[in-house]
């Protein structure tokens, strides 16, 4: 092999490994977008799940709020109808 082959097949050589390099560079740039769009995703899932929490937070305090009322009601109507129940025995 004379140097002149022995330059070019490690030209050759180079070439091929900077290919390679330029590939896995890209390859890489694209994991890491896929990553920051990954990121992005897992914020909004965070925030829309805190968001949900809240909003059922408070669902859940109306719902004891209108379960006391309506105890409350219930209470109110029973006592109306022994009010109205000892009325109607007394005549």
């Amino acid at each position: 092999m004379s140097d002149t082959d022995s330059v070019e097949s490690a030209s050759q050589r180079l070439v091929h490994a900077l290919d390679a390099l330029e590939a896995a560079a890209e390859r890489r740039r694209e994991i890491d977008r896929g990553q920051d769009a990954l990121v992005t995703q897992i914020h909004a899932f965070g925030s829309d799940r805190a968001r949900l929490a809240s909003e059922l937070d408070h669902a859940t305090a109306r719902s004891r709020g209108l379960e006391t009322a309506t105890r409350e009601v219930a209470r109110r109507v029973d006592q109306a109808i022994e009010t109205i129940r000892s009325v109607l025995a007394e005549k």
